[in-house]
């Protein structure tokens, strides 16, 4: 797919400019939406127009360029997911280790001061 969209040379407009496929990735979520919207809407009109069922290269360019659009569309909301999950699974880490450690303090202040003597000397 990436291949064949340098080969192309496929260029996107875009509320930035003229962009080229790697550009695709510097944009947000909702700019790359907007993209897909509007060059899924253009395929929606050339299969109205076209009655004999030829595609042109233009047909294959448009095609293309919704598939690149939608697949970094896709990686990049699924990366942003991901991301959002690790802070969340990075937060409750940082509380299990908190809890445990005040566990481990309420079990050191309940113990004998023997024992405690006992466990500084073992150190």
């Amino acid at each position: 797919m990436f291949e064949k969209a340098t080969r192309f040379k496929l260029r996107f407009r875009t509320e930035k400019g003229i962009l080229n496929v790697e550009d695709l990735w510097d944009l947000s979520l909702n700019s790359l939406n907007f993209l897909a919207k509007g060059i899924n809407k253009q395929l929606k009109d050339l299969a109205e127009e076209d009655f004999l069922g030829t595609e042109s290269v233009e047909d294959t360019k448009l095609k293309l360029s919704f598939d690149i659009v939608l697949h970094i569309l896709k990686t990049k909301k699924e990366e942003a997911e991901n991301e959002k999950n690790a802070v969340k699974r990075k937060a409750e880490k940082e509380k299990i280790l908190d809890i445990i450690s005040k566990k481990q303090d309420s079990s050191l202040e309940s113990m004998s001061v023997e024992d405690l003597q006992k466990k500084l000397n073992e150190l």
